[in-house]
């Protein structure tokens, strides 16, 4: 169930989306200038799952990834519905995996078991979500994130998420491709660009 917080949120979420882009807020996307083939692969890592299970990368070689940090009371929670959409108009070509953390204003308080009924019974979530962890650079920073965070493993990003809801795609072989801010709906002209080329 939603919270009373929770559900204002959720209505707000277009107007907010709105007035972060007319205002330029958390509204960049970042291009690679050329495909580079990273320093380190990206399949050799494996993500721990909310429900207990491990997800190694290596599972999604030849297939888009969109990595998104996520969090259950931020303005932005409604793309988790927009992420779920995003995936079922592009079919296998992307898989989607949430890594929700607690690193912007304490948004993301609740348990990994909390989480998973939240997205589950408020946007009948099913791709994949990490255990809660530290998206932003420090010593307990996600192994997934510290590879889309560092240039000496990615090949040429050093941008870490602005906010809740940035996301990174990396493309079929395993490159980094594209950042996109919190304020980038997943079913921008953007995205959807970057998805389908």
């Amino acid at each position: 169930m939603l919270s009373i917080k929770q559900k204002f949120l959720k209505v707000a979420y277009p107007f907010w989306v709105n007035l972060a882009k007319l205002l330029g807020i958390n509204a960049a996307t970042v291009k690679s200038p050329k495909v580079i083939t990273p320093p380190e692969s990206i399949y050799q890592l494996a993500i721990p799952l909310i429900n207990g299970k491990e997800l190694p990368l290596s599972d999604y070689r030849g297939q888009k990834i969109l990595f998104v940090n996520t969090a259950s009371n931020c303005g932005y929670t409604g793309q988790y519905e927009e992420l779920k959409k995003l995936e079922q108009q592009v079919g296998n070509k992307l898989k989607i995996v949430a890594f929700p953390a607690n690193d912007f204003k304490e948004q993301e308080k609740g348990s990994d078991e909390e989480i998973q009924q939240f997205c589950s019974v408020n946007f009948g979530i099913d791709f994949p979500l990490a255990k809660k962890s530290v998206v932003i650079k420090n010593k307990d920073q996600n192994k997934v994130y510290q590879w889309l965070t560092n240039k000496n493993k990615n090949g040429w990003n050093d941008q870490q998420p602005k906010w809740n809801f940035s996301k990174y795609l990396v493309n079929e072989n395993g490159a980094l491709t594209h950042y996109f801010d919190a304020s980038v709906s997943p079913l921008s002209d953007d995205v959807l660009k970057a998805v389908n080329e």
